[in-house]
Parts: C-alpha cells; structure tokens; sequence
C-alpha cells in the first residue's frame, strides 16, 4: 500500500493536457523544485497500452484497474490507494471496467 499524498506544494502544472486514445486517458504533467515529474490523470473504461520509456510508478487514487505488464499474462487488479511498478523500456495494458481510474505517475530514477 502506498500513502497518496492529498495535494502538491509548491510545482509547477503544465496546463496543456495529454490526451490519448481520443480522451479517454488525460492527464496533466506536474513539474516539482528538485526537476522530477509527476502526472495526474484519469481513465475512462476501456483498455488501453502504454509504453515506457522511464521506469514508473502508478499510484491508484480512486476506482479500479486490471493491468498486465508487458511479456506477461498475469493480470493484477489494483484499487484505491495501491500501486505498481513498469520497469523502464516496457509496457502495460491497464483495463477500466467501470467508472473512471484517478492515478499518480511517477517517473522513477
């Protein structure tokens, strides 16, 4: 389990969002003091896959996913306040069936 933080003190937000698979995933890029980054977003149902360039941490804040990682059949289904760990140049689906998902991405050293 992790501890989601309520809110971010002092960042920068870039107002422009990211939006993929035509808006059903949009997020905002948070930009902190010490040069690392963060997203906020939502998903929307569905399925969707997203590589990685970056090793990232996605924190659940609200609703639920099923993600598989890439090279893997096993699906892991994760809930409010978990999170899991896509190693740099990899992948993920992450499935929504209902409602919408709220995470944190954190991009990993």
């Amino acid at each position: 389990m992790s501890s989601l933080p309520a809110q971010f003190d002092g960042v920068t937000v870039v107002t422009k969002a990211n939006v993929y698979f035509d808006g059903n995933v949009v997020s905002h890029t948070v930009l902190f003091a010490d040069k690392t980054k963060k997203t906020l977003g939502l998903i929307r149902p569905g399925s969707y896959y997203f590589g990685t360039g970056a090793a990232e941490r996605m924190e659940i804040v609200a609703g639920e996913c099923a993600v598989t990682q890439k090279d893997s059949k096993d699906v892991k289904t994760y809930g409010a306040g978990t999170y899991f760990d896509v190693p740099a140049n990899s992948g993920f689906t992450i499935a929504v069936k209902s409602g919408l998902c709220e995470y944190i991405c954190s991009f990993l050293p």
